[in-house]
């Protein structure tokens, strides 16, 4: 089982520690030149007027500090992914408590990594999958044959997603079993999905899967740990429905 999470808005900024390398991050054979790119890209936006950065950025009139920060970040500290993600989903999820084994079957999404592992080394930054940067373009498309070159995509292997459209834009498995989770509740009868409690039910999935005595090696094995945590779950073709109250 491979869990791929978003990243998160909210972050936590090391104040101490060596700056990012990245040739120790994960995928850097393929991913590294990228990588670079972006980053020259992030600095670069430094030199522009800045109400074109902001835009650039997808950021508004109140985090124009972030264009400077982001100047900044190959000499910016860096601590591991695990601490510097934060919000509601990793609220939920805890994962710098879990085992180095389940974290093991952790990718995290990520504008301008690519995707890094839990224990990977990063600065706090802003940049997400809607800004456009010059000679970078939309950041799915960027990122897409990158990912589709270094990601692990085998032929049995379940993939549980708990990104949104835009991180999943960037790359899908074509060989290994997709399974996205979903959050609905229900009312009056009829199905309708739910944005304020999605990520705190992606976390919470995410979780009871990755604590698992036997990671689910399918959906059904998936819906079945989820439902023996006290979810309800209904499995849909590549989808894991939580239904909640």
């Amino acid at each position: 089982m491979l869990i791929l999470l978003p990243p998160s808005e909210g972050k936590t900024a090391p104040t101490t520690g060596d700056p990012v390398d990245l040739e120790a991050l994960a995928f850097a054979g393929e991913l590294t030149e990228s990588r670079r790119k972006l980053l020259g890209a992030l600095a670069a936006l430094a030199e522009l007027p800045l109400e074109r950065a902001v835009s650039m950025l997808a950021v508004s009139k109140g985090q124009a500090g972030e264009v400077a920060v982001d100047a900044e970040l190959s000499s910016a500290p860096a601590a591991p992914a695990a601490v510097v993600y934060t919000g509601v989903l990793y609220d939920r999820l805890r994962l710098p408590q879990l085992s180095r084994r389940a974290q093991g079957r952790v990718l995290i999404a990520s504008a301008l990594w690519g995707a890094v592992r839990p224990g990977d080394r990063i600065p706090y930054y802003r940049l997400s999958a809607k800004a456009k940067l010059d000679g970078i373009g939309g950041l799915a498309a960027f990122w897409r044959p990158a990912l589709t070159a270094a990601l692990p995509d085998k032929e049995g292997t379940l993939v549980v997603d708990m990104r949104s459209g835009a991180y999943s834009a960037a790359w899908k498995p074509q060989r290994a079993e997709l399974l996205a989770v979903r959050a609905f509740t229900a009312v009056k009868g009829k199905r309708k999905p739910v944005s304020h409690m999605a990520k705190a039910v992606r976390g919470e999935v995410a979780r009871v899967l990755l604590e698992a005595k036997k990671p689910p090696e399918s959906p059904e094995a998936a819906a079945t740990i989820a439902e023996a945590a006290g979810l309800s779950v209904e499995l849909t073709p590549g989808h894991l429905d939580v239904i909640v109250s």
